[in-house]
């Protein structure tokens, strides 16, 4: 009895991620499309990939890869 017990806890559990997979490939799609309707507006997707990338990041973590970016590119030469 409890391996068929098991085996719908299994089955449940693996159905479950199948719909969220297929609900994460949505939202996929879904960012996808909001980028090329930025870039069809004239935004620069990298750019915005780039501040969505920062505003993800703790304000101390930004601020230090704001600084390491800094002292790479003074060593460098870029600035």
């Amino acid at each position: 009895m409890s391996d068929i017990i098991a085996a719908d806890q299994l089955r449940l559990l693996i159905e479950r991620i199948e719909r969220l997979e297929e609900e994460k490939k949505g939202i996929a799609d879904d960012i996808k499309d909001v980028y090329g309707e930025a870039k069809s507006t004239g935004f620069d997707v990298k750019t915005i990939r780039s501040i969505v990338r920062l505003r993800k990041m703790e304000k101390h973590h930004r601020e230090e890869a704001e600084a390491l970016l800094e002292t790479y590119k003074q060593a460098l030469g870029l600035d």
